[in-house]
């Protein structure tokens, strides 16, 4: 199944085990966030805030901010 936006996700998870696990929570929140034209301070801050509780540490935390960035830094 494909999921459009991140609440609908969140929703579907909520449904099918009667409550969010907060690291899948933030992992799929860490997937659908984009930095969209915030300046990267912004998008730092945002992401840091997510970030914390996903259970990602060293490689693939900076490897998800990667993607997650826009290829031009504002």
């Amino acid at each position: 199944m494909e999921y459009k936006t991140v609440e609908k996700f969140l929703a579907n998870i909520k449904k099918e085990f009667g409550r969010e696990d907060k690291e899948i929570v933030k992992i799929a929140e860490l997937k659908g966030l984009k930095q969209g034209g915030k300046t990267i301070k912004k998008f730092m801050q945002e992401f840091r805030r997510v970030a914390r509780d996903s259970g990602y540490e060293k490689r693939p935390l900076v490897e998800e901010f990667k993607r997650d960035m826009d290829e031009m830094i504002h």
